[in-house]
């Protein structure tokens, strides 16, 4: 009886601990998605709706990546298209799909020191250099910081790691963007954060978009479940409920209801 009872318990404990695993979510993500406030935006409602509880750290998207291959996620939510495909081939990612857009912005001062308003990327970029005027990178290998330096190449200018007017942070987007505003610099910000940023300065913003619209700053997000043939402890199946959730379109309506200063920080664009 005694023995029938401990298997009894046993089973009951690993049945526990198994539901408890599938209704636990652990991601990996950029700091765009967190900083805006997105993330916390969606995050009861997605618990409401699927039981299942969900925490992420949020970093640059090349440790994110890291991280996915570490084992130590069970998804990512990154921005990095051509870093994302790579890491799918390597075998460490699975089913991705796109969820949603914004764009990138080159940001300055409303004095705009090296006269660049209005150009295109590469001219601006150019004429930063040869201006010496002050420009901060995110130095971090995230989305931003990638996507910054293709422009400095598609500009036919070296990324000038260790001239004196190029700054590289190691810090996230709103903490760069208030460098580069303190010391009257120039600095490359996804939207939706900048758009978080003036609603947090308001009247106090001494920072204004100099560059936009240019096809080469399209910014896409998307989602990767991380392979369990690679991680044995990834937890496919409530990665598998958050990549339906998230391209549902109930979800991609909530993602587009999401706004500050009346502006919509990200587009949805699931598939």
């Amino acid at each position: 009886m005694k023995s029938n009872k401990l298997t009894l318990l046993v089973a009951a404990l690993a049945l526990s601990t198994s539901i408890q695993a599938s209704d636990s979510l652990m991601m990996a993500t950029t700091t765009s998605t967190d900083n805006t406030g997105l993330l916390d935006y969606l995050k009861p409602i997605f618990e409401k709706e699927t039981g299942t509880d969900i925490k992420w750290v949020a970093t640059g998207t090349g440790k994110a990546l890291k991280m996915g291959m570490n084992c130590d996620v069970d998804i990512l939510f990154v921005h990095a298209p051509a870093s994302e495909k790579k890491f799918v081939s390597t075998g460490y990612g699975v089913d991705r799909q796109q969820v949603m857009y914004n764009d990138f912005v080159i940001v300055g001062p409303k004095s705009d020191p090296a006269h660049v308003n209005g150009m295109t990327p590469s001219a601006a970029l150019a004429k930063i250099r040869d201006n010496k005027s002050n420009f901060f990178s995110r130095g971090d290998n995230s989305g931003t910081n990638k996507k910054e330096i293709s422009l400095w190449k598609t500009a036919k200018v070296a990324t000038p790691d260790t001239a004196k007017w190029y700054v590289q942070t190691g810090q996230g987007m709103l903490r760069t963007i208030n460098m580069a505003s303190e010391k009257s610099g120039y600095t490359m910000t996804d939207r939706g954060t900048w758009i978080k940023y003036m609603s947090q300065k308001a009247d106090k913003n001494t920072m204004k978009v100099i560059v936009e619209g240019d096809k080469s700053l399209f910014n896409q997000y998307s989602v990767i479940t991380i392979n369990q043939e690679k991680c044995s402890k990834a937890n496919p199946k409530a990665a598998k409920i958050f990549i339906n959730w998230i391209t549902d379109s109930k979800t991609q309506k909530v993602i587009a209801d999401f706004r500050l200063l009346g502006q919509a920080l990200f587009i949805p664009n699931a598939k």
